[in-house]
Formats: C-alpha cells, sequence, structure tokens
C-alpha cells in the first residue's frame, strides 16, 4: 500500500510546495560552497539534471548583477539557475513605477548603474558623480579635499528621490551626500534655510544588520549603514527619516515577489498543481525566520480575509496567491550558532535580548522561533520531502 512513495520522479505528481533558500549561511559562506549545499541539489535535481521543484534563491545581497549572481550559483551548485530564479534584495523595486523616470541618487556598490536601470529607473546619479560635481561636499578624507575652491555649480538638475541598493565603500562620503541631499530637496549646491519635512521619497533594500562570511564572526550588513543614516537624520533634524519602500528579507513585499516567481516557474515546467506551501530555509533568526513567519501569517490571514493592506510597504499584490502556508527552516552553518543562539535565549538578568531588526518592523520574539531547526540545508531538503512524501531519488 505504500509503494507509490518509491515510485521515480517521472511517476510522481506535480510539486504542489517549493523552496525559497537563502544564499550566505545556507548555501555558501564568502565564495566557498558548503558542502550540505550540493548534497542538497543532488537530492533536487532528477536524472536529466533539471529541479523536481520550483526553486528560488533569495538574498538579501545586491552588490551584483541579477544574471552573475545566477552564473556564480550554477558553478558552486552545479546546477543550471537561470537569472528569474535569483531575487537580490533589491529586485522588488521593481514593481515601484511611479519613480522609474525620476532622477535618483544612487548608494551601493558593484554594477549600481546597471542594477539600477534592470530594475527600470532611467535617469541615476551615482555617489562619484554627485561628489565630482560639488567637490566641496565631501570633507572627511583630507587626502580628498581639494587645495583651491571651484566655481560654484548651477547648472546640474536637481534630485528626486534616493536609491539605497546596498552598503558602499566609503560610508562617510555616502551619509554626507545623500544628507546633503535630503537637507537641500535635491539641489545640494543651493542653502535651504529649512530642511523640507517629508523630505525626498528613499527607496531601501536589505535591512540586515549583520550577515556570515568567513570570518568567525558576523559582519556589517546594509541595515547598518541605514542605522547610521536614521540616526544622523533624526540627530540633524529631529526627524524621523521615512521610506517610501523598505525590501528585502523580512520584508513581505519580498516574499510576495518570491511567491509569484515560484508560481511562474511552475507554469513553464508544465506542473499544473498550484504551489500550496513555500518552505523558506535561511541562517538568520532576524531576515529570514522572521521574514518567513510574517509572511506565513500573511497567506493565514489573506486566506481568511483577502490580502491585508501593506501600506507604505509597497505596491499591491496583482496576481491572487494560491500559497497556503510559508514554513520557516533554520540552518546552522551561517549567522545561527546553537551554541549560542543570542536571539532566542533570555540575556543574564532576565532582560530581553537585542533586537537586531530594522526600526520599521514591529519586534515580535515569536516570530523568530523557526518551525524546523536542522544542521544544514541538506537536511532541510530531506526533512521537507519527508513531510511531503517525496522520496530522494
Amino acid at each position: 500500500t505504500y509503494a507509490w512513495f518509491f515510485l521515480p520522479s517521472f511517476f510522481q505528481s506535480p510539486p504542489t510546495f517549493g523552496f525559497l533558500l537563502d544564499i550566505d549561511g545556507v548555501l555558501v559562506r564568502g565564495h566557498r560552497v558548503i558542502p550540505a549545499a550540493l548534497e542538497a541539489f543532488r537530492r533536487l535535481m532528477n536524472s536529466q539534471g533539471q529541479l523536481r521543484v520550483p526553486v528560488v534563491f533569495v538574498t538579501n545581497a545586491g552588490n551584483s548583477l541579477q544574471h552573475s549572481k545566477a552564473q556564480e550559483l550554477s558553478a558552486l551548485l552545479e546546477c543550471e539557475v537561470d537569472a528569474d530564479q535569483v531575487i537580490l534584495s533589491h529586485s522588488p523595486m521593481k514593481l515601484f513605477s511611479e519613480y522609474h523616470e525620476k532622477r535618483m541618487l544612487v548608494s551601493g556598490q558593484g554594477p549600481v548603474v546597471e542594477n539600477a536601470q534592470g530594475l527600470g529607473f532611467r535617469n541615476v546619479v551615482t555617489m562619484d558623480e554627485l561628489r565630482m560635481a560639488f567637490p566641496l561636499l565631501d570633507m572627511v578624507d583630507l587626502e580628498r579635499r581639494l587645495k583651491t575652491t571651484p566655481l560654484p555649480r548651477n547648472d546640474f538638475p536637481r534630485i528626486e528621490g534616493v536609491l539605497l541598493l546596498g552598503e558602499p565603500v566609503r560610508w562617510e562620503t555616502s551619509l554626507q551626500l545623500i544628507m546633503d541631499v535630503l537637507l537641500s530637496n535635491g539641489s545640494p549646491g543651493t542653502d535651504l534655510a529649512t530642511p523640507p519635512y517629508p523630505h525626498l521619497p528613499i527607496l531601501a533594500s536589505n535591512m540586515d544588520l549583520l550577515w556570515m562570511a568567513e570570518a568567525k564572526m558576523p559582519r556589517f550588513g546594509h541595515g547598518t549603514f541605514l542605522l547610521c543614516l536614521e540616526t544622523i537624520y533624526q540627530k540633524v533634524t529631529g526627524k524621523e527619516l521615512r521610506y517610501e519602500g523598505l525590501m528585502g528579507k523580512p520584508s513581505i513585499l519580498t516574499y510576495r515577489y518570491a511567491q509569484d516567481l515560484i508560481r511562474r516557474q511552475a507554469e513553464r515546467r508544465g506542473w499544473v498543481a498550484p504551489i500550496r506551501k513555500l518552505y523558506a530555509v535561511g541562517d538568520n533568526p532576524m531576515s529570514d525566520i522572521y521574514g518567513a513567519n510574517l509572511f506565513h501569517q500573511y497567506l493565514q490571514k489573506a486566506t481568511r480575509d483577502g490580502a491585508p493592506e501593506l501600506g507604505a510597504g509597497g505596491p499591491q499584490q496583482q496576481q491572487p496567491s494560491a500559497s497556503q502556508s510559508c514554513i520557516s527552516i533554520l540552518v546552522c552553518t551561517g549567522v545561527y550558532n546553537p551554541r549560542n543562539p543570542q536571539s532566542t535565549e533570555p540575556v543574564l538578568g532576565g532582560g530581553q535580548p537585542p533586537f537586531h531588526g530594522h526600526r520599521d518592523l514591529c519586534f515580535s520574539p515569536g516570530l523568530m522561533e523557526a518551525s524546523h531547526v536542522v544542521n544544514d540545508v541538506n537536511e532541510a531538503v530531506q526533512l521537507v520531502f519527508r513531510k511531503e512524501g517525496w522520496a530522494s531519488e
């Protein structure tokens, strides 16, 4: 009576579940693949080298091009990864079409202009372009200060918004120039007596305070840069820095975007059964687990009452959701360390553990508790296959 469980995949029913896989700390550490990831993908692929279930890679990194990240993953995982399977932290900015024609200052590193243009922004200004246009603004590095005073410029078009794609290299320069743009309402060569409020629109991605590379301890993420900018703006103006869009895990907007890519992937493969369950595998309780659990709550409410409004979180969903649940799975190969679970155990004296999430997130300790905790991504895939009644090939 249980013989169906051992049937080969070409007799198997179409999948009704899919994977949302984090990259750093789950599949790779820095530029080195985690061995368990190779084992996991051998289970996920059939004998023809195709994925047996839909898989989307959801990373909070954003300093590379989407197709470059797909090529990197293909080489590391020994599996063909398409660009439309990769979600970078800023990918949902494609949905913010009302800003695509505006002149936007872009912050980050790597191919920032190409990334911004790939997201639909047609008129971007880089930090270097702004610094060269107004060389008196960047004054921290003594080596870069001008020896003579340049003539003031009045031919530089006004900036209409700010894109924060990822952590920049020279934080002092980016923090100073972004503040100049916000305080001057987009014309940093002018002198405004009263800073405007509300300030120019800001779209930001990647709220991770910390992330895991090859070092033994976590490294600063873009969330640390955002924290600096928010604190400086608050200190200077007495007002709160606001975002028109804030994306990357744990933003619901990012998970809705991922869900849509899972649906499209299933349609391309001819899998007619709707994808009812999503399994989100990550190493960071504050971004991966919090985000998956938050999205699970969203799906549960959507099933009962229809899709809830997200306020300033971004554009509303266009496609009705078929997914009914998002199950969080925490691995121990990255930020989370089972020997030192700082985010889940109380600190000495019985106080609350430090909240590493973004300022705009409500702290809910229960959302940081994973549905399952496993050693690595291979164990995560095995767990899901057992739950779904699927055999490994």
